[in-house]
């Protein structure tokens, strides 16, 4: 019965959203590509009400401040928030017009302050040209390489890279094991190309005289064989950036935000992106 339920109010919901798109597209005259671009935003706000059991019509405007506050937590640019609220307010316009709804949920749903600054987002082109622009002939470019591929692939902080051991690795099951703030641990997905990197270092890291106190930490200094500075990554990214001619303002968490914008933008959900970044629920 209980089964029955649930599948009745999905094909409601998905009737609905197949309502809204012939709105938008018939009576709003929405070119195609603003379409998408509003039924993508959407489409990360039923993924979280579905993950939190919420049905669309049941939804309350404490549903939706949790929502648009895991925007904020991910590091998603407030001009970006803006618009996914905008197309939430919309939808939810629809709703109360179409008599789904008697009241609308989002009718005071603050948006985000857009003079707040946060860290720049790089493309992936970007990100390209500087772990491209590492010379390998050097004797910590490999080491280099293999640390931006994993500052990137798994959205660390640089206090938990810098900090990740050699027994944290789990490459056959392509996860690695991240002890993030308040000594909590989560399992997050590495990339092959960045597993790739790290083998690649492990050649150079097996010449290096390790002190005994390192020996487990997978990124050390070539020369001393100790482990690494969180200030000495961020010089090195800056170095880099310069180098590739990136002119925005960067920093080794300015990965870590374009992680979770790259994640959200190609459809992942945003509760899944936070626990991947180690963020409260």
């Amino acid at each position: 019965m209980e089964i029955n339920e649930k599948k009745k109010k999905k094909e409601q919901q998905e009737l609905i959203i197949r309502k809204y798109q012939q709105y938008l597209k018939l009576e709003k005259s929405l070119s195609p590509n603003t379409l998408e671009a509003y039924l993508t935003d959407l489409d990360k706000l039923m993924s979280f009400l579905t993950l939190e059991g919420i049905n669309v019509l049941e939804v309350c405007l404490s549903d939706l401040q949790r929502f648009t506050a895991g925007l904020h937590d991910i590091g998603i640019h407030p001009r970006s928030q803006a618009r996914i609220l905008s197309g939430i307010k919309s939808f939810f316009r629809f709703l109360l017009m179409a008599d789904y709804l008697e009241a609308d949920p989002s009718e005071l749903l603050e948006g985000p302050k857009i003079g707040f600054k946060l860290p720049e987002v790089l493309t992936v082109e970007e990100i390209d040209r500087i772990i491209s622009a590492v010379d390998r002939s050097k004797a910590e470019g490999q080491r280099n390489r293999a640390i931006l591929e994993t500052l990137y692939s798994c959205g660390l902080r640089v206090s938990e890279l810098v900090n990740l051991k050699l027994s944290d690795l789990y490459f056959d099951e392509g996860f690695i094991k991240v002890e993030g703030k308040g000594s909590k641990q989560r399992l997050v997905p590495i990339s092959p190309r960045a597993i790739n990197e790290i083998k690649l270092y492990f050649t150079d890291r097996n010449r290096i005289e390790v002190k005994k106190e390192y020996e487990d930490f997978v990124f050390v200094s070539q020369r001393r064989g100790k482990g690494l500075s969180r200030i000495m990554i961020f010089h090195m990214i800056k170095e880099l950036a310069q180098t590739a001619g990136i002119i925005k303002n960067i920093s080794p968490h300015t990965f870590r935000h374009s992680f979770a914008t790259h994640l959200l933008e190609g459809g992942a959900n945003l509760r899944a992106i936070q626990c991947m970044l180690g963020h409260e629920s």
